[in-house]
């Protein structure tokens, strides 16, 4: 909290903005002339919105945009991110349940799993890079459920032209309306930009250092008891949970260096550079649970079956990762960039001991040594730019990753894109290993790899927006509950011998009328396989009618509306904290539910206030909205917040 409280008076968080893809300038500021900086007012120019540019890794660049648009109100959230496709747990800073299975991203690398956890862990590549005319900060804030509050807070400046710092903390606590259900995060970001004066060298390097706490409850024990809409049950409070006492624990420290050195004295029509890239990064993932039995009604039960242990259950799962990559980048400004590159990928998935049954040992740790080698071409030139990457594994690790992408931007309205990817990538670390006090909870595995194509293309248009994806999955990797009892929980890795397929089709359209808009988005989807192992709702959509007009001499911007919300009922994944991961289960049923929220939002001059009543429909539609099949859904909530800009 005393960083909290430091931060709030620094000023802060990430910007919203609007992306706009820039050529190969883009990996690099803008440097500002020395007419920018007078000290004479009256000679002093007006730094310009283009001069406010926040860089990916990947150089895309977006701009400071402090609008108040539908998109906006989309983003108001935990994850500073459009979530449709995306599940929220009941309480703010719990997972998500994944609607939109097109949304997963897939790297050929092994990660450490424990996915369920990761969805506000910030990742390398979703780092934002800073350089501004004048310093820039943002304070993000956002009431909760219950009990707490949470709050982004972001500062940034450039020393000079060609150095930039930016620093960035978002901190989340809020107890939740059930029993156990206590959330406890922080992200906290570091980041600086470097060139040399003669724009030879270039660096971007940042530190993180991320924790996620939620107490685990493990859902409701009596399905009947919420559905019943008692108003004894009213109070989510008296509604009896499986855990009163678990709790998992995730954090992680990550220092990460991306720069590159132009051989040539001088950049003309042919350059050279050498490349490299460091990741470093360190995790730690936690379950506590002190009391293992639990009480259903009269009956005791154990939820994830027999334990080593009567009481206090602790397990603990070591990562270590440390990534090199070095490239050498050839760029011909008509041909475009020709980049070969070869990595180092070495990762340590560790446990304290070593474990020795009768037809089986669980080794203490996983150790991976991958090299690989490959090349990538980029080609931005007027309407046209694509990249196109291809990556092998030359040890022992069959590894591989074709990556293709192209943009055609014919004018302002019509843009169009296209994608494939073939990967052959090796299992996350916890599928091959894990280690607990919960006697089914301990496996040593030799998967095979996973085997993904996927196809994209996309569509801009006056008329509509339109996606549309192909996915087919061989030896697909997923976890299912290989209990007998009904009432118990018996998690396990497994791998799927046949082929699945997926296809999803999502269109969007705003249509307006006078200050009356409409902004509908649908999503289709479909799967082709032998088991219900990928499951998903056919149906997903998102609807939103609203009014905008200026106030009060056009001081205050107002916007305000309804949102219906809706997916078609599937066999949904269940959630198991042992190992914070999603579970494929083929007993309850969710969704085939509306959810509403109002909201009315406003902005004046650079602040934007927010207001919604979420699922205003709960009390008269029926206890029957989940995020998985033990956990409910939010209830109605009213909630507040605000984006405030601090620039000059």
């Amino acid at each position: 909290m005393r960083i909290l409280f430091f931060l709030y008076f620094l000023i802060l968080p990430t910007i919203l903005f609007s992306q706009t893809k820039l050529g190969d300038d883009s990996i690099k500021p803008k440097p500002m002339r020395e007419s920018d900086t007078l000290k004479n007012p009256k000679d002093q120019k007006v730094a310009t919105m283009d001069m406010y540019r926040f860089i990916s890794i990947e150089r895309d660049t977006t701009y400071l945009d402090t609008s108040l648009t539908i998109q906006r109100e989309y983003s108001f959230n935990y994850l500073r991110k459009d979530i449709f496709g995306l599940l929220p747990f009941s309480n703010e800073g719990q997972t998500y349940n994944t609607l939109q299975y097109s949304l997963t991203e897939f790297s050929p690398y092994p990660e450490m799993g424990f996915k369920a956890k990761h969805f506000n862990f910030l990742e390398a590549n979703d780092i934002r890079y800073s350089s501004v005319a004048t310093p820039v900060s943002e304070l993000y804030f956002k009431s909760v459920m219950q009990k707490g509050q949470t709050l982004d807070a972001f500062f940034t400046l450039n020393i000079n032209p060609r150095l930039n710092f930016s620093i960035a903390y978002k901190g989340l606590r809020s107890e939740g309306k059930y029993i156990n259900q206590l959330s406890s995060t922080g992200n906290f970001r570091f980041t600086t930009s470097y060139n040399t004066k003669n724009e030879r060298y270039f660096a971007n390097t940042h530190f993180t250092y991320q924790d996620i706490l939620n107490e685990e409850n493990g859902g409701i024990t009596t399905i009947s008891d919420f559905e019943s809409e008692n108003p004894d049950y009213d109070n989510r409070q008296r509604l009896e949970v499986y855990f009163n006492d678990a709790e998992s624990f995730l954090k992680g420290k990550r220092l990460f260096v991306d720069h590159f050195f132009r051989v040539n004295s001088e950049k003309g029509e042919n350059n050279l550079y050498v490349a490299h890239q460091f990741n470093y990064e360190n995790k730690f993932f936690e379950y506590n649970q002190e009391t293992v039995p639990s009480t259903v009604g009269s009956s005791t039960v154990y939820r994830f079956g027999d334990s080593y242990v009567s009481s206090g259950i602790n397990d603990q799962t070591h990562y270590n990762k440390m990534y090199n990559k070095v490239g050498l980048v050839y760029e011909n400004t008509t041909l475009g960039k020709i980049q070969f590159f070869a990595d180092d990928f070495r990762s340590n998935y560790y446990y304290g001991k070593i474990l020795i049954f009768d037809d089986k040992t669980v080794p203490t740790s996983l150790t991976r040594n991958i090299n690989s080698v490959g090349g990538q071409y980029d080609y931005h030139k007027n309407k046209l730019n694509g990249t196109f990457l291809y990556s092998r594994s030359v040890t022992n690790q069959s590894l591989s990753n074709l990556d293709a992408k192209l943009n055609y931007d014919l004018n302002e309205d019509y843009q169009f894109s296209f994608g494939y990817q073939n990967m052959n990538k090796l299992p996350n670390d916890n599928y091959n290993l894990y280690q607990s006090s919960y006697v089914d909870y301990n496996w040593s595995n030799d998967f095979k790899n996973e085997k993904i194509n996927s196809i994209t293309a996309e569509a801009s248009t006056p008329w509509v927006g339109a996606s549309v994806q192909f996915m087919t999955l061989n030896d697909h990797l997923y976890f299912e509950n290989t209990a007998i009892d009904e009432s118990q929980q018996i998690v396990t890795p497994n791998q799927y011998a046949n082929t699945i397929n997926y296809v999803s089709v999502k269109l969007n359209k705003e249509i307006t009328f006078g200050r009356f808009a409409l902004d509908n988005t649908i999503l289709y989807q479909k799967t082709d396989q032998s088991d219900a192992i990928l499951n998903v709702p056919e149906i997903v959509t998102r609807n939103t009618i609203y009014y905008t007009n200026y106030l009060f001499k056009k001081a205050l911007f107002l916007q305000t509306g309804v949102s219906l919300n809706y997916f078609s009922s599937y066999l949904a994944n269940d959630y198991n904290p042992v190992i914070g991961e999603f579970f494929v289960q083929n007993e309850k049923e969710i969704g085939n539910y509306p959810t509403f929220d109002f909201f009315i939002n406003a902005k004046i001059q650079r602040t934007r206030i927010y207001l919604k009543a979420e699922h205003f429909n709960s009390s008269f539609t029926g206890n029957n909205f989940y995020s998985a099949p033990n956990n409910p859904y939010r209830d109605f909530t009213i909630r507040f917040g605000l984006i405030w800009n601090f620039f000059n």
